[in-house]
């Protein structure tokens, strides 16, 4: 049992960086994927749809330049802080991602993250197909992920903290009792109940009641 459980968005969230537009990066699709994650995060498309456009741009990249993507992605400011303050006060830190589980699991395993989910890129003869395998991560994903992990660690929907920045973490933020905003896209700032707007996942600790 958990004192409390923290779940995070992963991409502009926990790490710096549009884990997809980096891979698309090594694909020479960069520009063309950026602009279809901005409207996505902006709640502009449908999450579902745009990831199939944006992995399509990624079909017959070599896994050796995922490997590069990878290379590139930096924890946000404060991240390492954030879950050991959590983790002191005998709390679950989790995260869930529209990205993918290949870069993801790294970075969990670095930080000790206590759950994480993700999508996954189909992958045959050591190159993308341009397609995911498995369920996709989308709004009604993350919602669902929160609350399975709320009742995995026993926490109490009174105890659960959502903190994302675009439209796909709406739905798990209003499944959270305090959901924050972070450095977020203005459809998610007018609908949180806090927001910080300075890169720094330890400005989270205060609104926890953990640091002041």
């Amino acid at each position: 049992m958990a004192r409390l459980l923290v779940v995070l968005d992963v991409d502009s969230t926990l790490i710096n960086e549009e884990a997809i537009e980096l891979i698309a990066d090594e694909a020479g699709a960069g520009e063309r994927v950026a602009a279809i994650t901005e409207r996505a995060m902006a709640g502009e498309l449908d999450f579902a749809a745009s990831l199939a456009e944006r992995v399509g741009a990624l079909a017959g990249l070599p896994l050796d330049r995922l490997t590069a993507a990878a290379q590139r992605i930096s924890l946000t400011p404060g991240a390492r802080e954030l879950v050991a303050g959590v983790h002191a006060a005998g709390g679950a830190v989790a995260v869930v991602s529209g990205g993918f589980h290949e870069l993801l699991d790294p970075i969990a395993e670095e930080l000790g993250l206590d759950a994480h989910r993700a999508n996954r890129l189909d992958i045959e003869d050591a190159r993308l197909t341009g397609r995911t395998t498995g369920p996709v991560i989308d709004a009604a994903a993350k919602a669902a992920a929160l609350a399975e992990w709320a009742e995995r660690f026993a926490v109490p929907r009174s105890r659960v903290v959502a903190v994302g920045d675009g439209a796909n973490d709406l739905a798990m933020m209003e499944a959270a009792t305090l959901s924050v905003a972070f450095c977020a896209k203005p459809i998610v700032r007018a609908r949180a109940h806090v927001s910080v707007d300075r890169r720094d996942l330890s400005a989270v600790l205060p609104l926890l009641g953990l640091r002041g």
